[in-house]
C-alpha cells in the first residue's frame, strides 16, 4: 500500500511528504487499506525473489504500518526501520507494535525523504516503499540513496498503485450512473500536475540508478464487498476525500448525487449498498542493489 493536497495523496500505503493536517482521518484509511488488502499485501511480500530472510528491514513512507507488519509477520526474525514525515502515523505504528508485543523488533524513524541528507538508516537487507516513491520530489535521487545504503546482494522493493480504488459498479448510483469515474476524472487532474509520478514504469528509473531489476508483477485486487463490513467503510473514507479535492470540477446533479452516498443516515448511503467491490491495480518490481 503517502504530501500535502485537498485530497490527501497519502492514500494508499506511503506518505513521503505528508502535512500533519488531516492526518487522524488519514490514519484511518491506510488502516482500512491495511486490514481490506491484507491478503495482497502478504502475497508481494511471499513473492519477493530473496535468497535468504532479511536480518534489518526499512519501511520508507511506512503511513500506519500496513507493509512492516506484513514483513514483520512473513519474516519473523527480521527487524524493521519505519520511516514517516508524519509523527501522528508514527505513533500511531508504535502503539499497534505493542499492542501485537512487537514493539522490540520495529523502531521509528521521523524523516522528509525529500531532504537530500536522509538519516543514518544502516545497511538494510531489503528496503520496502509502497505508495511511496511517486510523491517525492526527486526519486532518482532517492533511488540512488537507496542503491548506496543496501547491503551488498540486498533487495529494493517498489510498490505502487495505479489509481485510486474504485467500489462502485459501473451502473451506480441509479440517478446518477458513473459517478466515481467522474470523480476520479476531477481528481486524475490534480495528480497529473501534482504527482507526476504516480502510475509511473519504475524499471528503467530502477535501473538507470545502478539496480538490476529482478521482477515485476501486477497485482489485480477485485474483493467482493460482502467478504468484509470494512469495505464500506473504506470506501466512504475514500469518497469522502475524493470529494474534497473534485467539488470544484463536478456538476451540481454529481455532488448532489455524491452527497446522497456519503450520507450514513440516508437510505442511500454507501454503507448501505450491496453490491461494493474493492477494484485496483498495484505494481511491484523488486531489484537487486549489488550484483555479485
Amino acid at each position: 500500500m503517502d504530501q500535502a493536497h485537498p485530497h490527501t495523496p497519502h492514500y494508499g500505503a506511503q506518505r513521503g511528504r505528508h502535512q500533519e493536517h488531516g492526518a487522524d482521518g488519514q490514519a484511518e484509511i491506510l488502516d482500512l487499506d491495511a486490514e481490506v488488502l491484507a491478503e495482497h499485501i502478504a502475497s508481494i511480500a511471499a513473492w519477493l525473489p530473496l535468497k535468504t530472510g532479511p536480518r534489518q528491514i526499512v519501511d520508507l513512507g511506512c503511513g500506519t504500518g500496513a507493509g512492516t507488519f506484513a514483513l514483520l509477520d512473513r519474516f519473523p526474525d527480521a527487524h524493521v526501520i519505519a520511516v514517516d514525515t508524519s509523527a501522528g502515523y508514527l505513533q500511531h505504528l508504535r502503539a499497534k507494535a505493542c499492542a501485537r508485543g512487537m514493539e522490540e523488533r520495529v523502531r521509528t524513524v521521523q524523516a522528509d525523504l525529500d531532504d537530500p541528507a536522509w538519516p543514518d538508516l544502516g545497511s538494510p537487507d531489503l528496503v520496502w516503499a509502497s505508495a511511496s516513491m511517486h510523491h517525492m520530489a526527486h526519486p532518482d535521487r532517492a533511488l540512488r540513496t537507496v542503491h548506496d545504503a543496501l547491503a551488498p546482494g540486498g533487495l529494493f522493493a517498489v510498490v505502487e498503485l495505479a489509481g485510486f480504488p474504485r467500489f462502485l459498479p459501473e451502473s451506480a448510483p441509479e440517478d446518477r450512473p458513473g459517478l466515481e469515474e467522474r470523480c476520479h476524472a476531477a481528481t486524475d487532474r490534480f495528480h497529473a500536475e501534482h504527482v507526476p509520478h504516480r502510475g509511473a514504469d519504475w524499471g528503467p528509473m530502477l535501473t538507470a540508478a545502478g539496480f538490476r531489476v529482478e521482477g515485476e508483477r501486477t497485482i489485480t485486487v477485485n474483493i467482493e464487498g460482502t467478504r468484509s463490513e470494512a469495505i464500506g467503510r473504506y470506501a466512504l473514507s475514500s469518497l469522502q476525500r475524493i470529494r474534497s479535492a473534485a467539488v470544484g470540477e463536478l456538476s451540481t446533479e454529481d455532488l448532489t448525487a455524491l452527497d446522497r452516498l456519503l450520507d450514513t443516515g440516508s437510505p442511500h448511503s454507501i454503507l448501505r449498498r450491496d453490491d461494493l467491490a474493492v477494484r485496483a491495480e498495484r505494481t511491484a518490481w523488486a531489484a537487486r542493489g549489488c550484483v555479485q
